[in-house]
């Protein structure tokens, strides 16, 4: 009889854990209703928590052209793209990515994890000697976890600074001089959606040598001239950050991400980055809604960046009238961080009771002590329904240790 640990019983038993401390996952059926409404456990909410922050995902123009597409092309595209899964949809999307960015080349990614994996996989791994670290990979500690894994996947040497800490990423640089570095930073972070030092780190990545790796996940589509995202905002090219990463299934309304760059780095993507040539390609229909996507998000007549930027600042007047503790973001990614998990999660019940989807987002997405509300504010968000939900937030009673920035 083996007395190997039972792998079931270690499983169960750190379930059991998170359980006990109020931090256990459940998924719940979000059904879809117009006007960003879900149906939830039959009840109809209106969601402050997705992250549609233009509202395009149910948008006319894309599904119209997803179904052209669909009929056209079919479903799956059934290959990898290195085999026979790259369609003229995807050529055209990745070529129009790489003009709205402003780089030479973007590639396709059927997730934004996939693509931090796959990208920091190939960047940092290929060409490694063997018996040493492949590199050094400096990141921000609040960088998003995909960033974290695909540098632990390359085997990198990877050292964390303080969030938003120039100069602590400075000394991450300097400690491992001999190794080739690349540092990665979130652009706008997804659980705080305050934006990034970039134009300092873009100076730092110069002056050490380090190549500038951006996720603009929440930042492309809603941030910069012609929704570019944080790089643009801040004035910033390829040749300040040569690599951006950023996703279809927030602003865009779609699914799937992209890396962008110079042709040769771009390349070495292409050919190293395993989530990439042993993923099958996207569909090709979805390819299509994300190109009427972007035709949408670069001009913009709708006005939808707008009415996204009238809806935080009400948002933020409203909260900060309640003393709410807000953090210091102008993004639509407003968390309302309450400090201890069964807190949060009660506030997430009656938030829900008074018709609202906000998510209750505890450790380990955020540090002990972060659990929060993660407000996301939309351009189809009514001001009636702000209004509505600051109010509910008005009753809810905030704990001693929440935390006010």
């Amino acid at each position: 009889m083996s007395t190997r640990p039972d792998l079931r019983a270690r499983l169960a038993a750190a379930s059991a854990q998170r359980e006990r401390e109020g931090l256990l996952r459940r998924v719940r059926v979000c059904d879809v209703l117009p006007g960003g409404r879900r149906v939830v456990g039959g009840k109809v909410l209106t969601d402050f928590c997705g992250n549609d922050y233009l509202g395009l995902a149910s948008h006319r123009e894309l599904l119209a052209a997803l179904t052209r597409a669909a009929a056209a092309e079919g479903v799956g595209t059934g290959a990898a793209h290195l085999v026979s899964g790259h369609r003229g949809e995807h050529a055209a999307l990745e070529e129009e990515l790489a003009d709205w960015t402003g780089r030479q080349r973007a590639v396709l990614f059927s997730t934004g994890v996939m693509a931090n994996l796959g990208a920091l996989q190939a960047l940092l791994g290929a060409g490694a000697m063997p018996g040493r670290e492949t590199a050094l990979c400096v990141q921000d500690k609040l960088n998003h976890a995909s960033l974290v894994d695909g540098a632990q996947l390359a085997g990198a040497e990877l050292r964390r600074y303080l969030h938003a800490d120039v100069d602590g990423a400075a000394r991450q640089l300097a400690a491992s001089p001999d190794l080739p570095a690349l540092l990665a930073t979130d652009g706008v972070f997804s659980m705080d959606g305050d934006v990034a030092p970039l134009p300092a780190l873009a100076k730092l990545c110069r002056e050490r040598g380090a190549l500038l790796y951006v996720d603009d996940a929440h930042g492309v589509g809603v941030l910069g001239p012609h929704g570019a995202g944080s790089l643009a905002a801040a004035g910033l090219g390829a040749s300040d950050a040569p690599v951006l990463m950023g996703t279809l299934g927030k602003a865009l309304g779609c699914a799937g991400a992209f890396v962008a760059g110079d042709a040769d780095l771009m390349d070495a993507i292409i050919q190293f980055a395993r989530p990439y040539i042993y993923t099958t390609a996207m569909p090709a229909a979805l390819a299509a809604a994300t190109r009427a996507a972007l035709r949408l998000v670069r001009e913009d007549t709708e006005g939808r960046r707008e009415r996204l930027a009238a809806n935080i600042a009400r948002f933020r007047a409203g909260a900060a009238q309640l003393g709410l503790p807000l953090m210091p973001s102008t993004t639509a990614i407003q968390p309302v961080v309450l400090g201890d998990a069964g807190s949060t999660l009660a506030a997430a019940r009656q938030l829900e009771r008074a018709g609202f989807l906000v998510v209750a987002i505890r450790p380990p997405t955020v540090p002990r002590g972060g659990a929060r509300l993660r407000i996301t504010l939309s351009a189809a968000h009514s001001e009636a329904r702000i209004d509505a939900l600051l109010e509910a937030l008005g009753h809810i009673p905030l704990p001693a240790q929440a935390i006010a920035v």
